[in-house]
């Protein structure tokens, strides 16, 4: 690599936008290739014996999640905005191709990699269409609970599916607590070789990365495992391995999948890319707001999209970015995207010459390396602090954790992301009312009378301050709220303003409400106006009328003006204030 030189120009911005890399590659200094290479070593050596395993998870051969690495890696590299983001076979995606895939009831092993493959070039283009979009945004309507709910339910989901391997029994049918039931009931066939050689793997994995955090635990149980395995000749004695895996390069290939089979992957596929679309915006964002620069969202999906595409050719898994990957690149040194690149050409040589290594690995040490990879999606003490701070939100946590259990991995997700949209419109629908009073301490602002005691409400006129948005969901009970502060006011009300801060527009619905509130204002006599009406909003009062039934006079662009309005107009009719009893408030109405 060659550093910029003086006067050199940068890379068009166009091409820039376009490959990201554009951006970076000219000005990439000699200094930093030290800390890319021995990233690139350091995830290599955490990578191979993950995506092997990811790849079992998947229900593909193993050679899938090598080939998963010659295409991911590189791409991001060239179209991702991250400088850190690893971007791989995840365990979260393999578990959603299989079980998406699984429900086709494909006839043999190939129609099986056929349609995985079809899925994962899909959820590719559907990448790739919604960053050409430019909806980066959608993410926004995962809630943090519901995520952090499915990734826990998914790690229950795969130990359970792992723990046959590492026990040396049949799996049994079903779903997962099934699976479990059947598990427990057949633990007089355990096969005590398969369970030795599964237990302390696992064991060692955890030991290696409390006691050894910088060592790739990973790659030492595999070594070690396939070392021991050769040696003593655990296939011979009821452990299952691996088995011979094909040397040479992938061929290239496009699925032919029918479009009555890609129309029932649909749904697994656009869930899938939801996920991974968190997954990896949740590990880049936390490495840039670190390194100090900004990630670019529909570009990331772009480059997702290009990485599952070109895996999905080349018979490779879902890939997406992990935190701990990410993380671990990011502790060995990485300083740019180079480190992925060196990873992938360390994948090229293991794809070529080194798979027959690999033959005598155990099927229960790869159990094992899953079972210790997904234990960090186990997440209680995030779910603990879920409880503590909003415990309906750990609740919807756990409603997507017991979704994913008992009813399967996408159905578990479904269930999750249509609550949180439930309790989203509910909560707009019903809005935090504010009845203003003047502050004492700062002249002309205005104050919740019932958050702020000082605040002083103003004789005669009542100030209603919705603080959310006006929509079609929730006119109904605005209205209903400024009426029942009317009659509920202990003094006589004269004037009312409605301040629509919140609002940079109207609906139709709004626009009827709001006119009913005047008409029922002005039949007991009371001034409306509204303040902070911005331009759109007023447009459409305008076109719908209530303009001219509010009175153009009666619209400010501010609080104060509005109040100063209301105030003068009391003493041009000589109103003055009297004292009532306050009236109950109606059922269903939001208080401040």
């Amino acid at each position: 690599m060659r550093t910029r030189t003086a006067g050199e120009p940068p890379a068009p911005a166009a091409l820039a936008r376009l490959v990201p890399a554009a951006s970076w590659l000219p000005h990439y200094q000699r200094s930093w290739l030290t800390g890319d290479a021995v990233a690139g070593f350091t995830i290599w050596g955490l990578l191979i014996p993950e995506m092997i395993a990811y790849a079992s998870l998947a229900g593909l051969p193993p050679q899938a999640g090598l080939y998963t690495l010659l295409a991911s890696l590189v791409l991001y590299a060239l179209f991702g905005t991250s400088r850190q983001l690893v971007v791989a076979g995840t365990s979260a995606s393999a578990i959603l191709v299989f079980s998406a895939v699984t429900a086709l009831k494909p006839a043999n092993p190939a129609a099986y990699a056929t349609l995985a493959a079809g899925m994962i070039i899909f959820t590719g283009l559907i990448f790739i269409v919604a960053g050409l979009l430019r909806l980066g945004f959608i993410t926004a309507f995962l809630s943090r609970p519901v995520m952090v709910g499915f990734v826990f339910g998914l790690a229950i989901f795969v130990t359970v599916s792992q723990l046959p391997k590492l026990f040396g029994v049949k799996k049994g049918p079903g779903g997962t607590i099934h699976q479990f039931v059947y598990l427990i009931g057949h633990l007089g066939d355990t096969s005590l070789a398969t369970f030795a050689v599964g237990a302390v793997a696992l064991v060692l994995l955890f030991a290696l990365e409390r006691y050894l955090p910088r060592v790739p635990g990973g790659l030492v149980v595999l070594v070690l495992a396939i070392v021991i395995s050769a040696g003593f000749g655990l296939s011979g004695h009821g452990v299952e391995v691996v088995g011979k895996i094909p040397t040479g390069l992938p061929s290239v290939s496009w699925p032919h999948v029918t479009v009555s089979q890609l129309w029932v992957l649909l749904p697994s596929a656009g869930g899938m890319m939801l996920v991974i679309f968190s997954e990896a915006l949740g590990a880049g964002q936390t490495f840039a707001d670190k390194h100090g620069y900004q990630l670019h969202n529909s570009q990331e999906m772009i480059a997702l999209g290009l990485a599952n595409l070109g895996s999905g050719v080349l018979g490779g898994l879902a890939c997406g970015g992990s935190l701990s990957q990410t993380a671990v690149n990011d502790g060995a040194g990485a300083r740019s995207e180079l480190s992925p690149i060196i990873a992938a050409a360390l994948s090229l040589v293991t794809v070529i010459a080194l798979t027959p290594l690999f033959t005598d690995l155990p099927e229960a040490v790869l159990a094992a390396l899953i079972i210790h990879a997904v234990s960090h999606l186990m997440r209680v003490g995030e779910m603990r602090r879920f409880y503590r701070l909003v415990p309906r939100e750990f609740w919807l946590g756990v409603l997507t954790l017991a979704g994913v259990i008992v009813l399967d991995v996408l159905p578990g997700l479904l269930l999750g992301v249509a609550t949180s949209l439930v309790l989203l419109i509910y909560r707009s629908s019903r809005p935090q009312i504010s009845i203003l009073g003047a502050d004492r301490s700062m002249p002309g602002a205005f104050e919740d009378i019932r958050r702020q005691p000082d605040a002083v409400p103003v004789p005669g006129v009542l100030i209603v301050r919705p603080d959310a948005t006006l929509f079609y969901a929730n006119a109904q009970l605005v209205r209903d709220a400024v009426e029942h502060a009317v009659a509920a006011s202990p003094g006589q009300v004269h004037v009312v303003v409605l301040d629509l801060d919140a609002n940079d527009d109207l609906d139709i619905t709004s626009t009827e409400q709001l006119e009913k509130l005047t008409d029922h204002l002005h039949a007991r006599h009371i001034a409306f106006g509204i303040a902070h009406m911005h331009d759109p909003a007023l447009q459409v009062a305008r076109r719908s009328g209530l303009l001219a039934k509010i009175g153009p006079g009666n619209v400010f662009e501010t609080t104060p003006a509005a109040v100063a309005w209301g105030q003068a107009r009391m003493a041009e009719h000589g109103q003055e204030q009297q004292v009532k009893p306050a009236a109950e408030p109606p059922e269903g109405t939001a208080g401040g």
